[in-house]
């Protein structure tokens, strides 16, 4: 490992201590690196636009950069534990192919605005992501909506309750993504500022070139002052997981769902066979083991989220507490966004299973029907509604589920689902 910049002299490290200190932060460095790299760049230009470097260097700096760049992706260079994180690798391999010029890159940063800086394009990328996966869900659903509904019973506390349709079902998880990836948008708006320039929380003297490499990293604003944008370490990220996990919660509820409905007692569902496991010791078992992991994956985004928040109790300026935020980071978003990819062709692929469905809908489910019926009459609605819970059972005398379902005319139920308005929302989202 190279010599730490903030080695005192006379004082040897203690390896266990330095293992401790640098954990797992430079493998986890290498999901950052290549944001890492960009930035670093950037920062170069800006140091020539003030005359630290010449134009001459920062030529040099970027192609080295260019280089380490290509050797990371396919895998000449490695980051690994010779180095204690990937800031210090950076500046290693500037410095063993530049000399000076590599010691130069430095000047006006820290460790601190770096792992800001990276993190934040990383985010960046991430809630990006995020947008797409969700309106791509979103896609499936009313794609799946618009076809010819097949009636599907609708629960209240697990119970059979009225007649509802797998349209229905398809819009309004349909909707839930649409604001889903709304959210990711307005995140990634939240987020979408410049902290490279903000040093170790308190500036630098040198007047550094912030709004270029605002520019050149494609922020929308700078992050002005350097003590807040220390404070939004953490709660950038904290923003970033909550948005991930509105969209996990959503696909819980949809998991649990699928769940239900591939049950022998419901039958429901049958899912694609790549989403369906076997048992290790009963032949005869199907087990959707996909869908119940995806239901489980909000867990693992809001136990990121809360680890994050337990580590901000924290008075203002660096804490080393925060380095500890880049695991539960990682975790959080490349998991949540792994899950949330399976899922359009999981929805595209799905079945239903429409005898037993149409075979779940009672007589009782139409009672409902007939109770806003005799209101609409002129019955007042409690007497209408004692008079249909008392004849429930013959409710569904001479009724049908698909004339149920073209009578529900309020805006958005099954006679009236405005599929029309939600593809319009979602195609608002694409800019």
């Amino acid at each position: 490992m190279p010599q730490p910049l903030w080695q005192k002299s006379g004082i040897q490290i203690d390896a266990r201590i330095m293992r401790f200190m640098a954990g797992d932060d430079v493998l986890l460095d290498r999901e950052f690196f290549l944001c890492d790299i960009t930035a670093s760049k950037a920062h170069v230009e800006g140091l020539a636009n003030i005359g630290v470097v010449s134009a001459e260097e920062a030529a040099a700096l970027k192609r080295e950069l260019d280089a380490l760049a290509a050797d990371f992706t396919r895998g000449a260079f490695v980051l690994d534990a010779r180095f204690e994180d990937g800031h210090s690798a950076i500046e290693a391999r500037l410095t063993e192919r530049l000399g000076d010029a590599g010691r130069r890159v430095h000047t006006g940063r820290s460790r601190n605005d770096q792992v800001l800086v990276a993190t934040r394009l990383w985010l960046k990328d991430k809630l990006a992501a995020l947008d797409v996966a969700c309106r791509a869900i979103a896609q499936v659903c009313l794609e799946r909506a618009a076809q010819p509904a097949i009636p599907l019973p609708g629960y209240t506390h697990l119970q059979r309750a009225v007649v509802s349709s797998t349209a229905m079902w398809f819009a309004g998880f349909a909707e839930g993504f649409i604001d889903n990836a709304l959210r990711a948008q307005q995140t990634l708006a939240l987020i979408d500022a410049n902290p490279l320039g903000t040093a170790a929380g308190y500036g630098v003297n040198l007047p550094l070139d912030r709004a270029h490499t605002t520019r050149a990293l494609g922020f929308a604003r700078m992050q002005v002052s350097p003590i807040y944008a220390q404070l939004s370490r953490g709660k950038f990220e904290l923003a970033a997981l909550e948005a991930f996990a509105s969209a996990l919660l959503d696909l819980r509820r949809m998991a649990w769902d699928l769940s239900l409905f591939t049950t022998s007692e419901f039958d429901f569902v049958h899912l694609p066979p790549e989403y369906i496991t076997g048992s290790s010791i009963m032949p005869n078992k199907h087990n959707p083991d996909v869908v119940e992991l995806l239901r489980a994956s909000y867990a693992m985004v809001a136990a990121s989220r809360c680890e994050i928040e337990q580590l901000l109790s924290l008075p203002s300026g660096y804490q080393r507490d925060l380095q500890f935020t880049k695991g539960a980071l990682c975790h959080g978003v490349l998991h949540g966004l792994g899950a949330l990819e399976l899922v359009p062709d999981l929805l595209t692929r799905m079945a239903w299973n429409e005898p037993a469905m149409r075979a779940a809908i009672e007589p009782a489910m139409y009672a409902t029907d007939v109770a806003i019926e005799h209101a609409a009459a002129g019955v007042p609605f409690r007497d209408a509604y004692r008079a249909a819970a008392e004849a429930a059972a013959a409710a569904g005398q001479g009724r049908t589920p698909e004339g149920s379902l073209a009578a529900r005319m309020s805006p958005g139920a099954s006679g009236d689902l405005r599929l029309d308005e939600l593809v319009a929302r979602l195609r608002a989202l694409d800019h």
